[in-house]
């Protein structure tokens, strides 16, 4: 269950409360009883780790090998391998 963060407009008291997403938001302030209380927004800290991230993202030192572009570099282009072989034998 997520918990939310909670401020009185009327005295100031800051709160945390955990509730369901279904939920109703609470209303009244538990210090001063009146209905002042506001969600207070906070940005959220992600990290995204592992494969499958943009460049720019943070990587270790060790997960910069396991890129696919190197691998495609070991690979013959699709022009090489779509020469069919029978053509340089009629050449000669």
């Amino acid at each position: 269950m997520p918990v939310y963060t909670y401020r009185c407009t009327n005295c100031g008291f800051v709160f945390d409360q955990q509730q369901k997403f279904s939920d109703q938001p609470l209303t009244r302030c538990p210090e001063c009883g009146k209905k002042t209380l506001q969600k207070v927004y906070q940005p959220v800290g992600i990290v995204f780790k592992g494969s499958g991230f943009y460049a720019t993202d943070h990587r270790s030192p060790s997960g910069q090998g396991r890129t696919s572009s190197k691998s495609e570099h070991d690979k013959p282009s699709s022009s090489e391998s779509s020469k069919p072989a029978s053509s340089s034998s009629s050449e000669s």
